[in-house]
């Protein structure tokens, strides 16, 4: 049962996240840094990310209490947000989405700071900590796998998991060049959609399994 729990857990976060997917990203809103300016934007993007999504690991199921929103609720709501993740990959519109927001990024960042590479840090917090590693799809999945936790190893677990994913993104970032040139554009389609129906089937359990609780405890 841990085993299923942690494999599920893996399976949700790295398609939801897609650290190898990050890795086009993060070669465009880096544009014109240094090797050792890539590698300290690398780290802090990754730091802040995990920073955010362990928070929500930490405090998410008491802001579900606060807000005074079941779990199982929550489980359908974010079942259905994370099938909208998983269309739009299918269909290629995450990437095209992603790649409008680093764009954009990249173009806001050279129009105000041309002159300063340092400051290329910036966007370490957005768009690569926020939302292309930490996003609602992201905080809405480990919610929902904290929510899952059955007992304190299941916990303990679902953080390690959560290193794991976030070390994965740190490799791709730092490994961004070679990923790129070695997936090409046809394989990236292609594993992109693989990764879509995966998220699919995930988000599609989530639901069901919310429906059952609601049933359940009605």
């Amino acid at each position: 049962m841990l085993a299923d729990y942690l494999i599920n857990a893996f399976a949700t976060l790295f398609v939801t996240i897609d650290p190898v997917g990050l890795a086009p990203m993060f070669l465009a809103v880096t544009a014109g840094a240094t090797a050792a300016t890539r590698r300290r934007i690398a780290v802090r993007a990754t730091l802040i990310g995990g920073a955010i999504l362990f928070l929500f690991l930490v405090a998410g199921r008491g802001v579900l209490g606060v807000l005074g929103i079941s779990v199982p609720a929550f489980q359908i709501a974010g079942g259905l947000l994370l099938l909208i993740i998983a269309v739009e990959m299918v269909f290629e519109k995450r990437n095209r989405r992603k790649s409008e927001t680093a764009e954009k990024a990249v173009s806001q960042h050279a129009a105000q700071h041309a002159a300063h590479q340092e400051e290329l840090h910036d966007v370490a917090v957005f768009p690569l900590a926020i939302p292309l590693i930490a996003g609602p799809a992201a905080i809405s999945a480990v919610i929902l796998l904290s929510s899952q936790a059955a007992d304190t190893v299941s916990y303990l677990g679902l953080a390690l998991v959560i290193l794991v994913i976030i070390g994965a993104c740190f490799v791709s970032f730092l490994l961004a060049d070679r990923i790129e040139r070695m997936m090409g554009e046809t394989a990236a389609v292609v594993v992109t959609r693989l990764l879509g129906v995966l998220l699919a089937a995930l988000s599609i359990q989530f639901i069901a399994d919310g429906i059952r609780a609601m049933i359940a405890a009605s």
